[in-house]
């Protein structure tokens, strides 16, 4: 019997959990535990991949037609309290794990989470499994060191080369979903949904960021000077959510007041050699690809060429993992320096943070006021919440440090 068969493995984990609950009550206190934490989180990764496991087995075996349900998914939901979708994520990291067991035992032993499987699980078709199989253990050990975020970017790039007319198949399907709906309502007020493909979203999400990045600075500037202080973000005239409304009228006005024949904004597509990121991944073959947005956004190369007419091409190539040549273009921009960094380092530098690289700040690893050059070498992106902790822990250290100096000098 499946219950006999996973019983002890069930109990050596439910003993584990509640041992760590009795920790956790004692430790709560303490905000620093995060090793106990982590290992919570992996106790958890292992109870999913149990669940997973035992719901693949209740499907396969039909345990779910004896009452009358559609589905084994079905009766997780109705039986279990969960929502359909989790029900259906449940079964499918069951059957990926039964086909794979180097994933089945990295899931089982807490070593990934569910959304590395999740990544994989995304992938997962007829035209991948071949390709799955052959790097199954290579993607393990990626998705042991990577976040979820990089590893699903890593599976994405996994997905173009495995299947790429399967890739380019699901981008025009992308693409044909696009819709904008935008209908009045009785009380005067418009109501309206957007769903837009990933390039014409970035196209449309970073003019309506910058404007909406205009009207912040009026809207303190504003706000400073009515109360003759630094603002609060509530002392404000508008919300975040108004200043977008307010940009997209302001998107509307303009495109109504510009000449027919003004010159329409370029697309910058960036050509990048040797990028030090792409030689770290699962196999050469799989890695020396890099088709990102600037958000990092994933496309592919078939998405693109409908702007290949009217785009600026410039070209990156890297002599090393910190130097980076940026190639003359038709119209190049000033600050090559910190071009360079932002498609050395991608995004936010700080780990864990994934602010996109064109929205964060370019920063001194060794500062400026300290003899630090402005080169790619002693650069890097950060965004301003990390660029304002550094510069704030630098502050306190140096603060203690004078502290310690006048201790010194004073006495007992």
């Amino acid at each position: 019997m499946l219950s006999t068969m996973l019983s002890p493995e069930f109990e050596a984990l439910s003993a584990e959990i509640l041992c760590a609950k009795s920790l956790g009550a004692k430790s709560l206190g303490d905000p620093t535990d995060g090793e106990l934490l982590v290992a919570l989180h992996r106790d958890l990764a292992r109870l999913e991949h149990l669940i997973s496991r035992v719901a693949q087995s209740f499907d396969s075996a039909g345990g779910f037609v004896a009452d009358g349900s559609r589905s084994a998914s079905a009766w997780i939901a109705a039986h279990c309290g969960v929502a359909s979708s989790r029900a259906h994520r449940e079964l499918a990291r069951g059957r990926l794990c039964v086909g794979h067991p180097a994933i089945d035992q990295a899931f089982g032993q807490g070593a990934i989470s569910t959304e590395h499987v999740d990544a994989v699980v995304r992938v997962a078709s007829a035209a991948t499994e071949e390709s799955l199989a052959t790097h199954e253990h290579e993607l393990v050990d990626r998705a042991s060191e990577l976040s979820a975020a990089d590893f699903n970017r890593l599976m994405s790039y996994f997905a173009q080369l495995a299947d790429p007319d399967g890739a380019d198949e699901a981008a025009r399907a992308r693409r044909e979903r696009r819709n904008v709906t935008l209908n009045s309502s009785f009380g005067g007020m418009f109501l309206g949904t957007m769903t837009l493909d990933a390039i014409s979203g970035e196209i449309v999400k970073s003019e309506l960021g910058r404007i909406s990045d205009q009207m912040f600075h009026e809207d303190v500037a504003e706000a400073k000077a009515r109360l003759g202080a630094e603002p609060k973000r509530e002392d404000l005239a508008r919300t975040s959510a108004q200043r977008r409304a307010d940009a997209l009228v302001e998107m509307a006005t303009r495109s109504r007041s510009a000449p027919a024949d003004a010159a329409r904004p370029a697309p910058l597509f960036s050509v990048v050699i040797d990028h030090p990121s792409l030689v770290q991944g699962v196999r050469d073959a799989m890695t020396r690809r890099l088709c990102e947005l600037s958000s990092r956004t994933i496309v592919t190369p078939s998405e693109l060429v409908p702007f290949f007419d009217t785009a600026v091409i410039e070209r990156v190539l890297f002599r090393s993992p910190v130097r980076a040549e940026v190639g003359a273009k038709a119209r190049f921009f000033s600050g090559a320096t910190r071009r360079a960094i932002e498609v050395r380092d991608l995004c936010c530098t700080f780990p864990g943070c994934e602010v996109p690289a064109h929205r964060c700040e370019c920063d001194h690893i060794v500062p400026y006021a300290q003899g630090g050059e402005t080169t790619q070498e002693n650069g890097r992106m950060l965004c301003g919440f990390h660029n304002r902790l550094r510069n704030r822990s630098e502050c306190l250290a140096e603060e203690h440090d004078r502290g310690l100096e006048r201790d010194t000098r004073d006495g007992p």
